[in-house]
């Protein structure tokens, strides 16, 4: 009988709460979301599937390891703990993402209208505007957020997961399952999100501009700029070397032509094979005594007011431009400004043909699109310096 109580009391049946239960409903609605709904798969399913290993009861696949008073190890940590402990906490696997993005990534259209480095640059002011939003909750003691919660939930505003987890890791770790989970479906929810938005900034004349021809990029201008990017950035603004380094690294092996294999693994094999292990990672910061509680709901009404600010605020600043530019800007491609690369460009690109059919916008809005993956970074860094020490 005793053999049998404590099989029983050693099962997960025995041993499992009300939130547990909940989580493992989270992590089935995530996966529901990835491969029904095809909601940023390629992260939403690690990301559901280690939901789900972190909140069995009794499994330890998050637990750290157990060491005696002289430091001898009792226990070792389960495996979702060492995943996020090598590759999340000490920032290496959004880095080594934000290589391979660098490596998918063509400067071509932002170098032909530079001009669109500032629709880039707008968008990111859903992340500072959201910031001070965080702030207020916190000062009134309506949420309980801090500075560094506050710069961990304003970075969802720029729509790139890799850079959200990169500066919670740092500042709020507590915080990064929610986190990465809000961005991850804010990105998700682009084409549905953005489209009304637009419409309701812009008149049906501005979104039938028809936008002229890029001109070609040469292979030297392509090399010349990652470089000029990644020096400039890094003397002005070192914390968002990391980020922007790797970026510029990534992207230099692609246009340089004299190491493609390098190039095809970082893109392909590399990227995918971080994206599996960055999933879990994350998963594990969303088991029950993490996830649930008001600051996670905060968080997610938070990150979209930031979305929907980024935004506004890209197509805002291309009206502007237009005030004072003899070469009209389509205000369509501003909301491509925040770096959910490239999906954001084509919502752009598909209101504008619901505009006028034969107004093809996807190249155009490719120019801020990429500005915004390099005015995110840069926000991170500005995040990390600003708030590091607080």
């Amino acid at each position: 009988m005793d053999h049998l109580n404590n099989l029983w009391l050693s099962s997960g049946l025995a041993q499992v709460q009300i939130g547990q239960l909940f989580m493992l409903l989270v992590g089935f609605g995530l996966l529901y979301l990835a491969i029904h709904k095809r909601f940023e798969p390629l992260l939403l399913v690690p990301i559901g599937f280690g939901t789900l290993l972190a909140n069995i009861p009794g499994a330890g696949f998050d637990l750290a390891p157990v060491y005696d008073a002289v430091g001898h190890m009792e226990s070792p940590g389960g495996l979702l703990y060492y995943i996020y402990h090598v590759g999340i906490e000490t920032g290496l696997f959004p880095l080594l993402i934000f290589m391979g993005v660098g490596a998918m990534t063509d400067f071509g259209p932002l170098l032909a209208n530079p001009r669109t480095l500032l629709l880039g640059a707008a968008a990111q002011v859903g992340i500072f505007t959201t910031v001070l939003g965080a702030v207020t909750l916190g000062h009134f003691g309506i949420l309980d957020f801090s500075i560094r919660d506050a710069a961990s939930i304003g970075i969802i505003g720029g729509a790139d997961g890799p850079t959200a987890i990169f500066v919670t890791s740092k500042l709020s770790p507590e915080l990064l399952g929610a986190v990465a989970v809000a961005a991850y479906s804010y990105m998700a929810l682009v084409p549905i999100i953005q489209p009304p938005i637009m419409r309701a900034l812009t008149t049906q004349a501005e979104r039938e501009i028809k936008m002229e021809q890029l001109r070609p990029v040469g292979k030297l201008e392509k090399i010349i700029f990652p470089l000029t990017l990644l020096v400039l950035v890094a003397f002005i603004l070192p914390d968002a070397a990391p980020l922007l380094g790797m970026f510029c690294f990534g992207n230099l092996m692609k246009e340089c032509g004299v190491v493609d294999r390098l190039s095809n693994t970082t893109q392909n094999a590399l990227i995918n094979t971080v994206t599996i292990f960055l999933g879990l990672g994350v998963g594990s910061k969303m088991s029950a005594d993490k996830f649930l509680n008001l600051e996670t709901l905060g968080i997610l009404g938070l990150g979209a007011v930031a979305f929907c600010i980024g935004t506004a605020a890209g197509v805002l600043m291309a009206k502007l431009m237009n005030r004072f530019s003899k070469h009209k800007i389509n205000p369509l491609i501003g909301a491509a400004g925040v770096s959910a690369v490239p999906m954001a460009a084509r919502v752009a690109n598909k209101v504008g043909l619901e505009a006028n059919p034969q107004n093809f916008l996807l190249m155009h809005a490719m120019g801020p699109n990429v500005a915004g993956v390099i005015g995110s970074a840069v926000a991170a860094g500005v995040m990390i310096s600003l708030v590091t020490g607080m």
